[in-house]
This record gives C-alpha cells, sequence and structure tokens, in this order.
C-alpha cells in the first residue's frame, strides 16, 4: 500500500514512535517528536494565514527545521517552494516573482540575499528565521507556539512542492510539480529498488532543497532507516560519521566521491560496514567506479535520477553507466520522429509511471513539450542492453552533431580517461561551427606532476581509440573542471570556455 510521506510519517510514529528517524550533530530524533514536531509546525503555519495552496519558501542549509517544515507543508496541504541556498539574489528574485510565497522560512544569513528584492512577496512580516538570534516575532519558535487545532487532510492529487531546476535553453528556470501522490509513488520505487531496508544507517549529506537531498530523505523515512543528517558536503565529515555511525550506505554525485577518496586515503577511516554507494546526477567514470570501491571497501553504482522522475530506474550491477528498468515503469526509447528505435540503437528515454511529475508550475508551454500522451521526455540518450538494462549515452542537449553525425560526449570522456594515465578527469561539449555544424572540444584535467606537453601525447593515444570524427579537436588542460550547483560538470560554461578556444592544443 502507497503511502505519502504524511501517512508514512503518522505510521512511523503510531508503530515504531521510539526509533531513530534522523540525526543532526547528535541530537537525536525519533518519530514520537518528529511527528509531534510537525503538527504544531503546521498548525502555525495556519495560524499565520497560510492556507492550503499556498506557496511556503524555504531557503536553508540542511537542518532539522527544513526537515520539519517540509512535513509541516505536507500536513497542511501549503505547496512547499525550496530554494536553492547558492542562489545569488539576481537569481532569487525572478524565481520569487514567481512563486508569489505566503511565508518566507529560511536562515538570517540566506535571508541576506532576498530582504533588499524589490518584490511584492514575501513582505518581511511573512518571515520566519529559524536562527536562535532572530528578531522575536520571526523566530522558528512562534510557529511552535501555536495551539494545536484539528488540521483537514489535504489532498493527495493536489501541488505539494515546487522544485527548481537548472536553466533551461531559454534561460528560465522551471518549477517541476509534485503532489503527495506523486512522492508516493516515488518513495515507494526507491524502497523497493534502492537496496535500502530498516537495517541500513543512511549519511545523507545531499543538499534538501534539491530533489536528490528531498527524496531520499523521503524515502528513508518510508523504509524505516535511520538517517545522519549533515549540512553539506565534506568528505572528512562524510567518512567521519560513516566511521562513528557504522554508516551502511552513501549517496553523491561523482565530484563528491572524487573527494571521498582523496579524504580516505589521506586519512584512513574504518569504513568496513559499508555495503554499498550509489552515484547519480552525471555518469560516473568506470576508472572513478572502481577506485572508490577500492577505496571505499563498498561497491559504488551509478544511478540514474530526473526531478521530474525519480525511482524508475534502479542501479546497474555492472561498472559504467548502466541501470535496471523496474518492473512498475513504462519505458520506450524513441528517435527524433517520437519513433521507436530499434534493439541496441540510442534513443531519448520517455517514462510513464505514477511517480512522474504532474507539471511545469506556470509554464504550460514547456509541461505540453515534455509530458505528451502520458509520457514524459526525459531529454537522456539510452540505448537499451540485455533485459531491463539501459545504459546511459548523454542528454539530448549534450549530444554532440558533427557532419550529422551523433557523438556521445560520455563515450569521449571515458576514452580519454583510459587512454592516458596522466588524465584525471575529462568533459567534452560541442562548439558551433557553419560547415559541420559541430566540432568536438575536450576539457581536461591532469594527475600532479603531469605537464602541459603531455596533451599531444593524449590526443594521439586517443586517435587509436575512437574513430576520427570523435577525436576532440581542440583539448584544453584546467585546474579542475568547472561544476554547477549540484557537483554536476557544469557543461554551459565549458561551452562558453569552448567558443573562445584559449589554452588549447588540437591534433591534426
Amino acid at each position: 500500500m502507497s503511502l505519502n510521506p504524511t501517512e508514512v510519517l503518522v505510521h512511523q510514529a503510531r508503530e515504531r514512535p521510539e526509533n531513530t528517524a534522523f540525526v543532526f550533530k547528535e541530537d537525536v530524533w525519533r518519530y514520537r517528536r518528529l511527528a509531534a514536531e510537525v503538527e504544531h509546525v503546521a498548525c502555525g503555519l495556519a495560524a499565520r494565514g497560510v492556507k492550503q495552496g499556498d506557496r511556503v519558501a524555504l531557503h536553508m542549509t540542511n537542518c532539522p527545521e527544513l526537515v520539519v517544515a517540509y512535513y509541516a507543508c505536507f500536513r497542511l496541504g501549503a505547496i512547499a517552494a525550496p530554494l536553492r541556498t547558492a542562489f545569488t539574489s539576481a537569481e532569487l528574485g525572478p524565481l520569487l516573482q514567481r512563486l508569489r510565497p505566503a511565508l518566507y522560512i529560511g536562515q538570517t544569513s540566506l535571508y541576506e540575499n532576498v530582504r533588499s528584492l524589490d518584490i511584492e512577496s514575501p513582505p518581511q512580516a511573512s518571515c520566519i528565521l529559524v536562527d536562535a538570534g532572530a528578531p522575536r516575532d520571526r523566530q522558528w519558535n512562534v510557529l511552535r507556539e501555536t495551539s494545536l487545532t484539528n488540521l483537514p487532510t489535504p489532498p493527495s492529487d493536489e501541488p505539494a512542492v515546487l522544485l527548481n531546476t537548472s536553466g533551461t535553453t531559454s534561460g528560465r528556470p522551471r518549477f517541476v510539480t509534485h503532489t503527495l501522490n506523486t512522492l508516493a509513488a516515488a518513495t515507494d520505487l526507491i524502497c523497493k529498488h534502492g537496496g535500502l531496508s530498516a537495517d541500513d544507517v543512511v549519511i545523507l549529506s545531499l543538499i534538501m532543497v534539491h530533489a536528490s537531498g528531498l527524496f531520499r530523505s523521503l524515502a528513508l523515512a518510508r523504509c524505516g532507516a535511520p538517517f545522519v543528517l549533515l549540512e553539506g558536503f565534506d568528505a572528512d565529515a562524510v567518512l567521519d560519521n560513516v566511521e562513528h555511525y557504522r554508516g551502511t550506505c552513501l549517496l553523491g554525485f561523482p565530484a563528491q566521491y572524487a573527494a571521498l577518496i582523496k579524504a580516505q586515503r589521506s586519512r584512513s577511516r574504518n569504513l568496513s560496514s559499508l555495503r554499498f554507494c550509489t552515484t547519480g546526477g552525471d555518469a560516473c567514470p568506470i576508472e572513478l567506479q572502481e577506485q572508490a570501491t577500492s577505496t571505499l571497501g563498498a561497491p559504488l553504482y551509478n544511478l540514474w535520477n530526473a526531478t521530474e522522475a525519480v525511482g524508475n530506474l534502479a542501479f546497474g550491477l555492472a561498472p559504467g553507466p548502466n541501470m535496471r528498468v523496474v518492473d512498475e515503469a513504462q519505458i520506450r526509447l524513441v528517435d527524433n520522429q517520437e519513433v521507436d528505435v530499434a534493439p541496441g540503437e540510442a534513443g531519448e528515454l520517455l517514462i510513464r509511471a505514477p511517480n512522474v511529475f504532474v507539471r511545469y508550475w506556470d509554464d504550460p508551454v514547456a509541461t505540453a513539450q515534455t509530458l505528451k500522451n502520458g509520457w514524459y521526455h526525459t531529454g537522456d540518450v539510452m540505448r537499451r542492453g540485455e533485459g531491463n538494462e539501459l545504459w546511459f549515452l548523454s542528454r539530448k542537449k549534450d549530444i554532440i552533431i558533427r557532419s550529422g553525425t551523433n557523438i556521445s560526449p560520455i563515450e569521449v570522456e571515458e576514452a580519454l580517461i583510459a587512454c592516458h594515465p596522466a588524465v584525471k578527469a575529462a568533459a567534452v561539449v560541442g562548439k558551433p561551427d557553419p560547415a559541420l555544424g559541430q566540432r568536438v572540444v575536450g576539457f581536461i584535467t591532469l594527475i600532479e606532476g603531469a605537464g602541459d606537453a603531455v596533451v599531444d601525447e593524449i590526443l594521439h593515444n586517443l586517435a587509436k581509440h575512437l574513430a576520427p570524427y570523435k577525436v576532440p579537436e581542440v583539448l584544453t588542460v584546467l585546474e579542475t573542471l568547472p561544476l554547477n550547483a549540484l557537483s554536476k560538470v557544469d557543461r554551459r560554461r565549458l561551452e562558453a570556455m569552448a567558443r573562445e578556444d584559449n589554452n588549447a592544443s588540437s591534433i591534426d
């Protein structure tokens, strides 16, 4: 039976009231405490005039108040609208204008980016700050001091959370709309196919104002698995907590695992409790998977998710960007004419399942382009392997088309890393070309001690592994690859750098 997040919390508080929901800085939150706190805050929101369907902006790093605020919104029927903590005032202004939240809940340091904005909402009187030093009328405790009242059961098919995606090609970020029903379906799939159980202890450093952290936290409550909530990602803190709490699972992005490997090699911890690790957000190079498995002592698996549809693909069991389609999901791989491709051929992934988002908030055009006849068009290109196996090739918008031929940047990136021991990391993008359509441009980071002179050798080695049209015509050495707020390689920034052609080497 599917239970939405509100029902999960009630169930856990009734059946396992003294079980640990999560730990934050050694403060243990048991289900009885969490459920009581959520009820108080939901009533507090109602007392401040927040109604079903109103948006509540959540602007915090990971903390107990953020966990409670999400559940309180779900309990009341208000719409949780998390804001990314890395955003500047210039980025937050347009988002808040579109959201028009009835209430803002945040941290004082982050509120500085909102207070000066010339926007209609939220008015300053409608702000709650969770810091201890906040003015009396804006303190978090104001929400907790309201007398409990009987709140109506919120609708399960109305918007419950708006998750902000990164900017699209139009430059306008989207709000992915999930309901309590889609959240319930997603958490069910994660619990059933994510390898988790109530016996696990998860170290959660994924940011909860992002889809990755939110969905994982909700799924862990559904499974009854306690988690250690960290304010954010810090490699040493993650590993220290694995050792201290005997953590069994880690979740993260490729760049974070690279940092974990470095931290563990620098100062070894006892990680024998780890059962497995998963990585998503970007394809993880096979070499990184192997290094993580060796260094952390637990296998690292690739996982695919989109904010619009979480849980349809389980992690694959072999190294590489492969996943397994879960039984509950319907998938198709189609060409540009939306015709199903033949087995083994590349095509865009389409998904139909009960966990798929319902629409983009206030954006009917984008919704119509992405949700067609019940199918979510992911924009990701995959190839079907044996049985229910899928291999991720590229984001559709990242595919490089040179002289009418499609080139997967991931294939070239993996070949770059494999062709020479000096290559530490690689990223490949397309550069507009009036004759060819696009040219292939590569970026690499090198191991310590390797000089730029090795670039020509790397390119010539690569030419032995790839067809000539796939070999980067320009290869640039960087100290580090640029990352976005989700720790993914920032391909848009690399595309801009590719157009500049600075400090590049090429092959004839």
